[in-house]
């Protein structure tokens, strides 16, 4: 495994257990907002999920972008 593999691993495991931590804390936080405005729950659940694809659609332009 070499120093780039190795960052790239590193990073994906960062991302993932952060993404983790959200989606297991997810139901509470929507939950806990839904008691003050259930479609103000909705939308925060909506982009809690829609971040965890963003961060990875972000890196994959990033390294796409390193390569040229």
């Amino acid at each position: 495994m070499n120093q780039e593999s190795r960052s790239q691993a590193i990073a994906a495991a960062i991302i993932l257990f952060g993404a983790g931590l959200v989606l297991y804390f997810l139901p509470t936080i929507v939950l806990w907002i839904g008691n003050f405005s259930p479609v103000l729950a909705i939308i925060v659940g909506v982009c809690l999920i829609m971040a965890f694809f963003a961060v990875f659609w972000l890196r994959a332009r990033y390294q796409r972008s390193r390569e040229k």
